[in-house]
């Protein structure tokens, strides 16, 4: 069958522009990842500065009356009774009382402030440490808090944001988690008859049973294809990618072949084209065509909206019955050198190219 017709599916670049916009996006990326960090030290900082000229005035009361004390002492000792009023003054200084001595400014308690102060600039919500430590996506991480199902220290959070750190003791659904260490990246062609799930209470087959011998890490499937729609998937233990990549905001493109039950006359393709008004609302594909001149039932259509079942019920609601649905692209990805049921690691670079794929649509987003 002719692949021709998807061509038109595919933005061509010069290999100039191409690096220019990945070079672009690169710097993009590591200004973000440095102001956050650069952020987080400033709250902390002035955080600890707040909190030391609050109790800085206090402590110098207490120093003032202190000095008049050794003032005192001083005037009647001799050279030789030097050493004493020292003893003396160190007595009275630890005569401060506790209370005041744990409000002084951070980094003069000890290392058990230094750490305190260490763990606050990794802070980060609960949701994003579960997806990061390879539980799950950041939205399914979400749902689970919210359904009571993630414990923080002894405590049930139902808030996402709530933020904890490394040192927290997080369960969710009674295991502890940790932050992943090594980052898994599997490209898998997805055959029939298996879902896209961890696990399966019915035990139908799952993608999981396909990449188990693949590595020890837990990974879990980016985004969802029906047990019945084959093609191109992720799977990583990746959290913040995974939630880039499914976030409609960064338009991640995908293109599925569709095989329906009967020819689509042009009429009804450019019907498709101009978009849909569904149950669950307005939809429009980004391209539409027929991906073989010689048989009208099979259609390209590329599409970035990640809505459950999207493209069957485009079809479905103009009466068609979809035979066949294969994802052939995903991202910047296709099914080339990948057999159907077999899988891949990304390469380095594939990797690189995936963490900045559009991100500036996504900054065009967020600035709007």
């Amino acid at each position: 069958m002719s692949k021709k017709p998807f061509d038109k599916f595919i933005n061509k670049e010069s290999g100039a522009k191409k690096k220019e916009r990945i070079r672009q996006e690169k710097r993009k990326a590591r200004a973000e990842k440095n102001a956050y960090f650069e952020e987080q030290k400033r709250l902390a900082w002035e955080k600890r500065k707040a909190g030391s000229s609050s109790q800085r005035s206090a402590i110098s009361g207490q120093r003032s009356a202190v000095s008049d004390q050794h003032s005192a002492i001083s005037i009647q000792s001799t050279a030789n009774e030097k050493r004493p009023a020292l003893k003396n003054q160190r007595s009275i200084t630890e005569a401060v009382p506790k209370s005041q001595i744990s409000n002084l400014p951070a980094g003069r308690q000890g290392q058990k402030s230094d750490s305190a102060t260490a763990g606050s600039d990794n802070e980060m919500p609960l949701n994003k440490f579960i997806a990061w430590s390879g539980v799950c996506g950041r939205r399914e991480a979400a749902d689970l808090i919210k359904a009571g199902k993630v414990l923080v220290n002894g405590q049930v959070i139902t808030e996402p944001p709530h933020r904890v750190s490394q040192q927290d003791n997080i369960r969710v659904n009674g295991k502890k988690i940790v932050l992943q260490k090594n980052l898994v990246y599997i490209l898998l062609n997805k055959p029939k008859d298996y879902i896209t799930t961890m696990d399966d209470p019915e035990g139908r087959k799952t993608v999981m049973d396909l990449v188990k011998k693949a590595t020890s890490e837990r990974v879990f499937p980016v985004g969802r294809l029906d047990r019945n729609t084959t093609g191109v998937m992720l799977l990583t233990n990746d959290g913040e990618l995974a939630q880039r990549l499914t976030h409609p905001k960064y338009e991640v493109k995908k293109i599925y072949e569709v095989r329906v039950d009967q020819p689509v006359t042009k009429q009804q393709l450019d019907t498709i084209a101009g978009g849909l008004t569904l149950e669950d609302g307005f939809i429009q594909p980004d391209a539409v065509a027929y991906a073989d001149s010689k048989d009208k039932s099979v259609i390209g259509i590329e599409i970035h909206s990640g809505r459950n079942r999207i493209v069957r019920r485009i079809f479905e609601h103009l009466g068609f019955k979809v035979k066949n649905l294969d994802r052939v692209m995903y991202g910047i990805f296709t099914k080339k050198n990948v057999d159907r049921g077999k899988w891949r690691f990304l390469t380095e670079k594939e990797i690189r190219l995936l963490k900045h794929l559009n991100t500036s649509f996504g900054n065009k987003k967020s600035s709007r």
